[in-house]
C-alpha cells in the first residue's frame, strides 16, 4: 500500500488521504483557499503584475556601515569598516559592500528614512502602521489569499528553516511575522518549513522533504499522483477539495523546488561558503544566529525570486536576529558583525539583482531592505553601536521604480535627516503603489476602511516614482 512519509518517520495511508479537505497552508485549509479563489473571480482585483520581496534586516542595521558611511564626520562616528566608492559619482557605501557598490546604479538608497523609535520589534513589516498585521497580509486581504489561476499563495514568509531544516527556530519574541491583526488568519503568510509549513498528514513540509533533492520531493509527489489517478480516491470529494488536491500535487510544490534551478545559479546565490561556522567566534551568544544567516540568506532570496516568478505577490524574508551589533555578550562588534552579517548580505543581494535582471524581471519584482531602526552615531566603548530610531538605512531595487538614486540627506553626524524625512507610511505607500492600483483600492467593495487608509495614507517616496 502506498504511503507518504513525513520527516518524523510517520507514514500516511490511503484513508488519511481523505483528510485532504483539512490540509492547511499556514493555518488556512486548501479548500478555504480554493473557495476564496472562486470568490475572487466575482470582482476585478486592483492588482498590478508585480511582486514585493521585503528583506527584513532584523536587529536594526547601522546606516554608517551600510549606505551612509560619513567618513568626514568627527572621530568615532564614521563607518568602522571604512568606505568603498560606488558607480554613482560622489557616493560611497560602507566598506563591506564591495559587490553592491559595483551595482549601485541599479538600485536606490534612502538616507533620510525614519522608523520613529529605537525599540526592538518588527516594524515596518508589522506594527501600528500595518494594523498589527504583516504588511503582506494587508496585500493578501486585497488580492485574496491565493492567485485565482494557480492557487499560489499571495503572501509568504521565509525563515532560515525554509531552506535549511537544521537552522534554528524563527525568532518571534519581538513580533510575529505571521500576525494578521484584525484581518483574520485567512490572510496570514504561508510559512514553508519547520516553522509552520506543510508538515502534517497531507502537509508536504517541503524543505524537510529535502528541498534540494527531487527524489525526496517530486518523485514522492509523482507516486501520489499515479496512485490518486488510478485508485479513484479523489472521487467523492467536493469540487473545492478536488481543486485543493490538485493544488497540492500539481501546483505549489514546484515553486519551492530549488533543484529545478541551474546549479550554477544556486552556487551564485549561496552564501554558506562565505562564512564557515568555525570562523564565527563563540564568545558571542548569537553565534548560531550568525551561522544560520550566512548559511541561508542567499538561498532564501533565490526561493523568494522563484515564488514571485510563479505569482506570489508579497514575500517576507528574514534571517535570525543578527543586525543588533552592540558588542555586548550577545552581539559582535561593528567590524566583526559586518563580516558575519554584512558580507553575506552584500553577496546575496548582489546575486539577486544580477539574477533578476538576467530573468527579465527587474520591472516586476521590487526588493525592499531595511530593519526596525538604525544605530547610534557614536561607536560605543566596546566597538558596537546602540539603538537609534531617528535614522535608518533603506534600500530599494526594481519594481519599476527609478534606480541609481540616493534619496534624501542625513545630518553631519548621520543621526537624523537633513532633508524631508521618509516615514514608514511613505515606504508602505511606495510598496503598495508598486503592486496595487490604489485608486481602485479606494473604491473596492468589502474592504475595511482602516485597511484602505493604511495602504493609502503615506506618499510614495519622492524621486522613486
Amino acid at each position: 500500500m502506498l504511503t507518504f512519509q513525513d520527516t518524523a518517520g510517520n507514514t500516511m495511508r490511503r484513508r488519511q488521504f481523505l483528510r485532504v479537505g483539512s490540509l492547511a497552508l499556514g493555518g488556512l485549509t486548501l479548500s478555504d483557499l480554493v473557495a476564496a479563489k472562486a470568490l475572487a473571480k466575482i470582482q476585478k482585483l486592483p492588482l498590478k503584475d508585480k511582486s514585493v520581496i521585503f528583506l527584513f534586516m532584523h536587529g536594526g542595521p547601522s546606516q554608517f556601515e551600510t549606505f551612509d558611511p560619513k567618513m568626514d564626520a568627527p572621530a568615532g562616528i564614521g563607518s568602522a569598516t571604512g568606505e568603498v566608492k560606488t558607480t554613482i559619482p560622489g557616493i560611497t557605501f560602507g566598506g563591506t559592500f564591495q559587490k553592491l557598490a559595483r551595482l549601485a546604479h541599479k538600485f536606490s538608497v534612502v538616507r533620510s528614512f525614519v522608523t520613529g523609535d529605537g525599540n526592538h520589534d518588527i516594524k515596518p513589516i508589522m506594527g501600528k502602521d500595518t494594523l498589527r498585521a504583516n504588511m503582506g497580509s494587508l496585500y493578501a486581504r486585497i488580492a485574496g489569499p491565493t492567485r485565482p489561476n494557480t492557487a499560489m499563495p499571495t503572501n509568504v514568509a521565509l525563515f532560515p528553516r525554509a531552506v535549511n531544516p537544521d537552522a534554528g527556530k524563527a525568532i518571534t519574541e519581538f513580533g510575529d511575522f505571521r500576525a494578521t491583526g484584525e484581518l483574520g488568519m485567512a490572510y496570514s503568510p504561508f510559512v514553508p518549513g519547520a516553522d509552520n509549513g506543510l508538515q502534517q498528514d497531507m502537509r508536504l513540509n517541503l524543505p524537510q522533504a529535502r528541498l534540494n533533492d527531487r527524489r525526496g520531493l517530486l518523485v514522492a509527489l509523482d507516486d501520489w499522483k499515479r496512485w490518486a489517478d488510478t485508485s479513484g480516491a479523489v472521487e467523492g470529494l467536493s469540487a473545492f477539495q478536488q481543486q485543493a488536491f490538485d493544488t497540492l500535487l500539481r501546483g505549489v510544490s514546484d515553486a519551492f523546488d530549488l533543484s529545478r534551478e541551474d546549479p550554477k545559479v544556486i552556487e551564485r546565490y549561496d552564501t554558506a561558503p562565505l562564512l564557515p561556522t568555525e570562523r564565527i567566534s563563540k564568545k558571542w551568544n548569537n553565534h548560531q544566529h550568525y551561522a544560520d544567516h550566512a548559511a541561508t540568506l542567499g538561498k532564501l532570496l533565490l526561493l523568494a525570486r522563484r515564488l514571485c516568478e510563479r505569482g506570489c505577490g508579497f514575500v517576507t524574508v528574514t534571517t535570525s536576529f543578527v543586525w543588533d551589533m552592540h558588542a555586548d555578550v550577545n552581539n559582535a562588534t561593528m567590524t566583526e558583525g559586518m563580516d558575519y552579517v554584512g558580507a553575506p548580505f552584500d553577496h546575496a543581494v548582489s546575486a539577486f539583482i544580477e539574477d533578476v535582471e538576467a530573468h527579465g524581471l527587474t520591472e516586476k519584482i521590487l526588493l525592499v531592505c531595511c530593519g526596525e531602526m538604525g544605530r547610534t552615531p557614536t561607536i560605543n566603548k566596546n566597538g558596537g553601536r546602540d539603538h537609534w530610531g531617528n535614522l535608518a538605512p533603506l534600500m530599494l531595487y526594481g519594481g519599476g521604480l527609478k534606480m541609481g538614486r540616493v534619496i534624501g540627506q542625513s545630518s553631519r553626524n548621520g543621526g537624523e535627516p537633513a532633508s524631508e524625512p521618509v516615514s514608514i507610511p511613505d515606504l508602505m505607500a511606495t510598496i503598495m503603489h508598486t503592486v496595487l492600483d490604489l485608486g481602485e483600492v479606494r473604491v473596492m467593495d468589502g474592504l475595511p476602511r482602516n485597511l484602505i487608509e493604511a495602504v493609502t495614507r503615506g506618499e510614495p517616496i519622492k524621486g522613486l516614482i
